[in-house]
């Protein structure tokens, strides 16, 4: 049997009543909890060179191009240009990644554990970079993500569309039909103006409600009927 003649409920990569065609994800603050990290990161790093890094300032670059805060932190003195200071960021949480472990999100991998056996593919679409990403896939059953998407190998960084398009190409689906699940300004910017239905899941930033986002507390009960009925552009607050 070709995948032209299975039915749509068993077709990979297709939009149903009861599931979405791939769920796309966001990484820092929507799946793993490691924007303290980041900021312990971002402040550390301000001090060894005399500067002051405040906690403001960090939740300022949630969500924003790492090369983004590097041009910040060049402003307080940290040596090297943006491209090199956003790699010794990225060294520094990927090392304390490996060392802790990623934090997760309360319904996370319970989330992504139910995507896996029911079909639907899911895609990581991250600004952080490749390496910091691999540390955080590598806690996760093999398969977990049929695509990846990082920060070091887009062209246009999130708020703009280009990684979540990518992320829907790369796994061959229609990103109308799709489910983007994010924690920031510029995650959710990006995610809607992809065309894909968009989830907020607040962390560390406020989000402004917006008529076609849902918006949610916490990942903890979410469904895979309650991302179809997202998918279907029936907005789900709670």
């Amino acid at each position: 049997m070709t995948l032209a003649d299975q039915p749509l409920s068993a077709r990979p990569g297709t939009a149903t009543a009861s599931r979405p065609a791939a769920v796309l994800w966001d990484m820092d603050g929507t799946l793993v909890d490691t924007e303290p990290y980041w900021i312990a990161t971002e402040t550390a790093l301000a001090a060894e060179h005399g500067g002051t890094w405040t906690h403001e300032q960090g939740l300022a670059m949630v969500g924003k191009p790492i090369t983004h805060t590097a041009a910040k932190l060049r402003g307080l003195g940290v040596p090297g240009t943006d491209e090199e200071v956003a790699a010794e960021l990225v060294r520094r949480v990927t090392e304390h990644i490996r060392t802790d472990g990623p934090p997760w999100r309360p319904g996370a991998r319970e989330i992504l554990t139910a995507l896996v056996e029911a079909g639907v593919p899911c895609a990581l679409v991250t600004m952080s970079y490749r390496s910091m990403a691999e540390a955080v896939l590598e806690t996760l059953p093999e398969g977990t993500f049929s695509a990846v998407v990082t920060g070091d190998e887009v062209t246009h960084s999130k708020p703009h569309p280009e990684p979540y398009l990518r992320a829907a190409e790369m796994l061959g689906v229609d990103i109308r039909e799709c489910v983007a699940v994010e924690d920031s300004v510029p995650g959710v910017a990006s995610a809607l103006a992809s065309g894909a239905a968009t989830i907020a899941v607040p962390l560390m930033v406020e989000i402004a409600p917006q008529p076609a986002l849902s918006m949610l507390r916490t990942l903890e009960g979410l469904t895979l009927a309650e991302l179809a009925t997202v998918a279907s552009g029936e907005p789900l607050l709670r």
